[in-house]
């Protein structure tokens, strides 16, 4: 599903990726953890195609497809879907008309009619109740008021409605109570299937307890310098990051 080789990137003059590999295959959740600076929201960032980095070398596969040179939309057309840690505000546009905008731009970059208005309103309806989410949630303004947990739980259905082959969630657990952290990993838990992958990165074992990883990898000074099985998230939450860095300098 996702392959990526030797991955370098920059920021201005600031290396910050420095040679990451990583192969996640369909079915799997990867959870990528490190402390902060290490790279994590950097290479989630750079998956999904954000322009403020440069990759100086390496290479991203989706499928066996080098998406390397593709724009952001781009790669979103092709199954790439970031869940961002502070997702923006847009007043005026409801979640169901973001929605349906956002589905009708992929099948139209697919090559694909728009989808039938009440064979959509069929789908919200569907994934709005698999995600526990209220009717009235659906009208509002697209992030606008919401709270923390509304906007990651909206995160989701939009991941939910838009079905990509890859998923990140670049720390979406960031500011959430246990209540919240429930609901958005519940949902998460219900999209996964074997015809998708999703990556995981957090700071904390916390929600690996709710999204249990079949990999963990350390993210450490732009490198993945351990990986294992859920085991190693709750080495990372006893000991802390330090004994990497004893590890590495050693």
């Amino acid at each position: 599903m996702l392959s990526i080789k030797n991955l370098h990137a920059s920021i201005g003059d600031k290396e910050i990726l420095k040679g990451i590999n990583l192969e996640v295959k369909a079915g799997e959740i990867h959870a990528i953890m490190g402390p902060n600076g290490a790279g994590k929201s950097t290479l989630s960032a750079i998956i999904a195609g954000n322009e403020n980095y440069e990759v100086t070398q390496g290479e991203i596969f989706l499928d066996n497809e080098d998406i390397s040179e593709l724009a952001p939309e781009e790669r979103a057309h092709k199954g790439v879907f970031l869940s961002f840690q502070y997702p923006v505000e847009i007043p005026g546009v409801s979640v169901t008309n973001f929605m349906r905008t956002a589905i009708n731009e992929t099948r139209k970059a697919n090559g694909q009619e728009e989808m039938p208005a009440n064979e959509m309103l069929k789908v919200i309806r569907e994934k709005s109740e698999l995600l526990e989410i209220d009717r009235k949630f659906l009208s509002r303004s697209l992030n606008e008021g919401f709270s923390g947990g509304e906007k990651k739980r909206n995160e989701i259905f939009q991941m939910a409605m838009l079905e990509p082959k890859l998923a990140i969630l670049d720390e979406t657990d960031s500011g959430l109570d246990i209540d919240a952290l429930r609901i958005v990993a519940n949902g998460v838990n219900k999209l996964k299937s074997d015809k998708n992958a999703i990556v995981v990165i957090t700071h904390y074992q916390r929600l690996l307890d709710y999204i249990v990883p079949d990999f963990v990898h350390v993210l450490y000074n732009g490198k993945i310098v351990k990986s294992g099985g859920k085991e190693l998230a709750h080495e990372l939450e006893e000991k802390g990051y330090d004994w990497i860095k004893q590890e590495q300098e050693a």
